[in-house]
């Protein structure tokens, strides 16, 4: 606060005072588009933290945000997008991996991710995921699983753990969840990862890995939804879930993924980096083999 000394008309001395503020950049805030925010995540949710992780990945790996497109579908973490200073496109529900397939394969040069939840992407969105890793397309998919459809009312979906009650389950539920690196692996994914949203610096880290990767990437991201889950399954305030994140994760890259089952409701929580391989990409494929063929074949007609 700064004080200035004034002589007005009236020949009386006046004090007034001017509030200066020092005006501190958030780290990531370049990345962003400011106009959009406060965002609109509750208190605790993690969906903030992936996103603020994301953008440092991206600055880390110096990736020229006009040929970055970012993609989503809905849900709490569809929203991710409408925040990244990049083109961007909110899907309908399930449908943000075949769009940005279709963006991919119609525009190589772009760099494409989406960023979208486990009530999203691996229910209705299920089979266009198991797809697009078998196909191996070139996609960046980041996956924040709370083991709930929170923007609805915290219904009980494909990651929910067994016993844990929502607003569906209310006797508990007693469907076996995915066990998402397995599936991506079985599905043909050669980049999969997962790590709480506790372990900032490992999240981005894997970010940076999976944005650097030739072929389907995918990193799930484990994340409290303390107002629905939390509160539903007495797991206490958000402070308390990335507490038992703290005491209960362990790091094993390259695990035995039949054993990588995920818990948060009395168990481990395994993270690491688990798939790594190379194989062709779709685009690969295609250019290499059915382009030039088709191309061959046009010139005997």
């Amino acid at each position: 606060m700064a004080r200035d000394f004034e002589e007005p008309f009236d020949g009386e001395a006046h004090w007034t005072e001017e509030i200066v503020e020092d005006v501190i950049s958030h780290p990531v805030e370049s990345g962003l588009r400011t106009d959009r925010l406060p965002h609109i995540w509750c208190p605790g949710c993690g969906i903030g933290t992936s996103l603020s992780a994301f953008v440092q990945a991206l600055k880390e790996t110096n990736t020229d945000f006009d040929k970055l497109s970012v993609v989503s579908g809905i849900g709490c973490t569809g929203r991710v997008a409408g925040y990244i200073k990049c083109d961007v496109f909110h899907t309908t529900h399930g449908r943000a991996i075949p769009f940005a397939v279709g963006l991919h394969l119609a525009n190589p040069a772009l760099k494409v991710a989406v960023f979208s939840g486990d009530g999203d992407i691996t229910s209705i969105g299920g089979n266009h995921l198991i797809h697009a890793a078998r196909r191996n397309v070139d996609l960046k998919v980041f996956c924040v699983n709370n083991f709930t459809y929170g923007m609805t009312g915290g219904q009980g979906g494909p990651t929910t753990q067994v016993t844990a009650r929502t607003s569906t389950t209310p006797y508990g539920s007693i469907e076996q969840p995915f066990n998402l690196p397995l599936l991506m692996s079985a599905a043909g994914a050669t980049y999969v990862a997962r790590w709480t949203v506790l372990d900032l610096g490992r999240l981005r880290r894997s970010m940076v890995e999976a944005l650097q990767h030739k072929g389907f990437a995918f990193v799930e991201i484990v994340s409290p939804c303390p107002v629905y889950y939390g509160r539903r399954n007495r797991l206490g305030e958000a402070v308390d879930e990335l507490r038992y994140y703290k005491e209960n994760t362990v790091v094993q890259n390259f695990a035995r993924l039949e054993d990588v089952e995920l818990s948060v409701l009395g168990g481990k929580i395994i993270v690491g980096k688990f798939v790594e391989r190379d194989r062709p990409t779709l685009l690969e494929l295609l250019t290499g083999k059915v382009i030039p063929k088709a191309q061959e074949a046009a010139a005997k007609r």
